[in-house]
């Protein structure tokens, strides 16, 4: 997949690149098709740094990856800005594209003797709704699920170089999936703050039959019936669900990626196509996605059991639904949907990625620890 410079350039905000002017001598046509290259030693080139787990193997001198007409710097903080960027796209296209599974799961799960099945609950809404009903909520989702990914992403790239740092070479590349676990899992603290409030305005609207049309006059009346911490009444039940979901979708993503280059692919990454590339990443985010799924649906739940009524307690849901059900109740359509967006999310992220002159995400080969003297 090429783009020209010149309509790379046009689309992407010049805030995401870098000003560092191309240093004297340096030959673009040397960069090899991973656009992963070691800069020679200059002036100019700061010291080595220390060793950091993901897109590993880069660990000599200081990283350039070029890009349109400029360079994006490994971990500058036009690297972050451009991990924010495609953290947006990928999660607030991908919850908004798949809205309506969205609104049949979040109904089976509050009234399963009304929405019995994946298929009746779709007829029960088109006929109830019609079918500009299956898009209820889409506002919310969008906004909530862009901040959400913004700062999912965005922080997991910041805390998996910061913790890999703290470990040193030898123990980042000895434990780097428990790094990819901590750095994820403190993404997810910041990112559910962020999605919190959306999501409570997001499922009132869509399970609760006249409540509101969408975001601008369900808000308000959020806002009056619970106040400002209605919004956050949920928050630690969505860290239930999320932060066991992104440890298991990073860790397990980054570990089948790193297995399908190492087993099924028999090119090493940096020779392997970037179209191939962006398929590793959307299979290794669907397999992780179903992972993910199964791990994260009880609070799944719980959170949509809360957020429907006012006074709801987390005993009333396992009174309720009992537990069992608290596991169960509209799993398969969960897999079927956080597979999917998994997929999805990683294929646009790494897709993104690619679009600006980084390279994708996971694969790659520690740098071996230096030899001890």
């Amino acid at each position: 997949m090429a783009f020209s410079d010149e309509f790379r350039q046009s689309l992407i905000p010049s805030f995401l690149y870098s000003s560092t002017k191309p240093l004297s001598g340096f030959d673009k046509s040397s960069m090899n098709a991973n656009h992963n290259h070691v800069m020679p030693r200059s002036p100019f080139v700061s010291p080595p740094s220390k060793y950091s787990a993901g897109d590993a193997g880069i660990g000599s001198g200081r990283i350039l990856i070029p890009a349109p007409k400029e360079k994006i710097e490994m971990y500058s903080p036009a690297f972050y800005g451009a991990c924010t960027m495609g953290g947006i796209l990928s999660c607030g296209l991908t919850h908004t594209g798949v809205t309506p599974l969205d609104l049949v799961k979040c109904n089976m799960q509050i009234d399963p003797a009304k929405y019995k099945s994946i298929s009746s609950g779709f007829g029960v809404l088109l006929r109830e709704q019609g079918a500009k009903g299956l898009y209820k909520g889409w506002v919310p989702t969008l906004l909530g699920y862009s901040a959400q990914g913004a700062c999912k992403f965005g922080f997991y790239e910041f805390f998996k170089k910061y913790y890999s740092d703290l470990a040193g070479p030898e123990y980042a590349s000895k434990y780097k999936t428990l790094i990819y676990l901590v750095g994820s899992a403190s993404a997810e603290v910041i990112a559910d703050v962020a999605l919190c409030p959306m999501e409570a305005v997001k499922v009132r609207v869509q399970t609760q039959p006249g409540f509101a049309r969408g975001l601008s006059d369900g808000l308000p009346k959020f806002l009056q019936a619970e106040g400002f911490g209605g919004l956050y009444k949920g928050v630690v039940p969505l860290w239930g669900r999320q932060i066991p979901y992104t440890m298991m979708k990073f860790a397990s993503f980054e570990t089948i990626v790193e297995l399908l280059y190492k087993h099924a692919i028999p090119t090493p990454k940096d020779k392997c196509s970037k179209t191939l590339q962006l398929g590793v990443s959307f299979a290794g985010g669907y397999i992780a996605g179903v992972f993910c799924a199964v791990v994260s649906h009880p609070a799944d739940n719980l959170v949509s059991f809360l957020n429907n009524a006012k006074g709801a307690t987390v005993g009333n849901a396992v009174k309720k639904m009992g537990l069992w059900g608290l596991f169960t109740r509209g799993l398969p359509l969960r897999i079927v949907m956080i597979g999917t967006l998994t997929g999805a999310q990683w294929g646009i992220y790494d897709a993104f990625k690619v679009f600006v002159g980084l390279p994708t995400t996971g694969g790659g080969a520690p740098t071996p620890a230096p030899a001890k003297k």
